[in-house]
């Protein structure tokens, strides 16, 4: 009866309760974004550097090494040697080392020449077909095979650089031979296959866009000659002398490796290496200062909104004295005065965490379409953090109850000999 009563006062001045459960709404929907966000963003980034130590590759910002080899979400540093690679790649310090060529795309999903290791390395199964093993035959990731509708024995030609409208390559036709389970990972949205694919589908020599300006994409595999005869007169192989890669992903035996190696690159070689956990850890702190940030504007609108309602109840309170009056006459108690205003105050704060947790799923829904384009990269709209969204929404309360706290213990008080007198 008491819960009625309140739902049909807070509508007695709908201006009021809808600024109130706007300001609210707002605060619950930017929190329950940053935290869906910052946990979904954070899972993603750790998953894809695990089992890779030390990324090697051609010299510049460490960060843009390790976004364009681990999570392809930017230009390379440019190319390095392959037979200066393997030197590196056969140490004794390393467990495994994954090189990766970047060749071009299909309709804007990125065209990787690796090694069947990096499947391995992600936990990829292949669930259809087989693994590429000839030049030229790929495997698909999992959401690749869904947004473009391919199936094994399907062929395309890919586009040149990272850019869907780019050139296309007739001069070889790509076969799918697999399709990959699905990971979660980046590799869901990568087209594999053999690194003398990438090679031989720019020619025969290892000269790179990196030195031929006039081609673009630096740490493109690309050569120089575009009249040069394409036909298939040999596929090249990984043993062909003079090409080159863009990255290594290196997995170490031991600790040493990583320690040492970023000083013995940089001092004996052209190349370096980047630890993807430093990087990332680097990326985390500029992000969570963004986070942080957004996240004090919400607190405030926050608190905003519980002055709102404060102000909203306060002035409703005068204005109904006499209903309050003739309550108690009627037989209601103080208390249950108290609990009249506490209720109005708490079914606007729910009303309002409610709006804000499905007006933040709406958001990380555009973020995630928004992200996918232009990133590859999704997040879960509909995952519930019950640690810390459940903590939200006592603090939902909590506000409500503070804000209610002045007005429900004028309602206790109030006199009603004084007040009917006064009517």
């Amino acid at each position: 009866m008491i819960a009625k009563l309140a739902w049909k006062n807070i509508w007695f001045k709908p201006l009021n309760t809808i600024l109130s459960v706007i300001l609210l709404t707002s605060s619950v929907a930017i929190i329950t974004t940053l935290i869906l966000v910052e946990k979904q963003f954070e899972e993603k980034f750790t998953k894809n550097i695990d089992g890779v130590d030390l990324v090697m590759g051609a010299q510049g910002s460490p960060l843009q090494l390790i976004l364009s080899s681990v999570y392809h979400v930017d230009a390379p540093t440019g190319n390095i040697s392959y037979d200066s690679a393997k030197v590196w790649m056969q140490h004794p310090f390393v467990e495994k080392a994954i090189p990766l060529a970047f060749g071009d795309n299909y309709r804007g999903f990125k065209i990787l020449g690796t090694t069947a290791d990096y499947l391995e390395k992600y936990e990829a199964k292949i669930a259809d077909g087989k693994i590429f093993e000839n030049n030229f035959e790929v495997v698909l990731g999992s959401e690749i095979a869904q947004k473009l509708s391919l199936s094994v024995g399907d062929e395309f030609y890919g586009s040149h650089g990272d850019a869907a409208e780019g050139h296309v390559h007739e001069e070889y036709a790509y076969k799918v031979v697999g399709i990959a389970a699905p990971t979660g990972k980046v590799v869901d949205n990568l087209i594999l296959c053999t690194i003398p694919s990438v090679w031989q589908m720019h020619g025969d020599h290892g000269s790179t866009e990196s030195e031929n300006p006039a081609h673009g994409e630096e740490g493109h595999v690309h050569v120089e000659g575009d009249d040069q005869d394409h036909n298939h007169h040999h596929d090249l192989t990984l043993d062909e002398p003079g090409m080159e890669i863009t990255a290594v992903l290196l997995k170490f035996r031991n600790k040493m490796g990583i320690v040492t190696w970023p000083r013995i690159i940089a001092q004996n070689t052209k190349m370096q290496v980047a630890s993807p956990a430093l990087e990332v850890n680097r990326l985390f702190s500029l992000f969570g200062i963004g986070i942080q940030a957004l996240q004090y504007l919400a607190y405030g609108i926050m608190l905003i909104s519980g002055i709102s309602i404060f102000i909203a109840l306060y002035n409703t309170l005068k204005e109904r004295k006499n209903e309050f009056a003739l309550l108690r006459v009627n037989g209601a108690k103080r208390m249950q005065l108290m609990q009249l205003v506490l209720i109005e105050s708490l079914l606007l704060c729910i009303v309002g965490f409610i709006f804000g947790t499905i007006l933040g799923r709406v958001s990380i829904l555009w973020i995630s379409a928004s992200s996918e384009q232009d990133f590859k990269m999704s997040f879960n709209p509909y995952e519930f953090l019950w640690d810390k969204e459940g903590v939200l929404f006592l603090l939902t309360i909590g506000v409500g109850v503070v804000a209610a706290l002045i007005p429900a213990i004028k309602a206790y008080k109030l006199n009603i000999s004084k007040t009917l007198a006064n009517a």
